[in-house]
């Protein structure tokens, strides 16, 4: 599966951006899929995920209740709604998509066998 995320931009403290991820290859609906974002300087780390079904979602507890993840299987694509946008979620966004994922590994970047190009997440205070 190839991976293609867009919508990042700047954005003041307290706005909001929706992030997407457009799959192309094989079947999306098999694969589970993740966000992680990776700061200057820091480890790239877990932002949210979601089931294959769409039926579980998962996040980190820096965006509980700011960020949603959610995907259009029949659009091939996986979106993450972000709001409240802190400067500290300044980041380069990834997607991420794997087929065998479990509840106690889907937090983890090593899990996910396939990556996006990235698209950068910059909040102005």
């Amino acid at each position: 599966v190839q991976l293609q995320a867009s919508g990042g931009g700047l954005v003041q403290a307290g706005g909001s951006l929706r992030l997407s991820c457009a799959a192309s290859g094989r079947t999306f609906s098999s694969y589970d899929m993740g966000w992680f974002r990776q700061a200057p300087g820091k480890e790239r780390e877990f932002v949210a995920a979601i089931r294959r079904s769409g039926g579980s979602t998962y996040y980190a507890d820096s965006v509980k209740g700011r960020f949603t993840i959610s995907r259009d299987n029949a659009e091939n694509t996986v979106y993450l709604q972000m709001n409240s946008l802190k400067p500290e979620d300044t980041a380069v966004y990834y997607c991420a998509a794997d087929q065998g994922t479990i509840v106690s590994t889907i937090r983890k970047w090593g899990s996910y066998n396939y990556w996006g190009q990235g698209t950068l997440v910059t909040v102005s205070s």
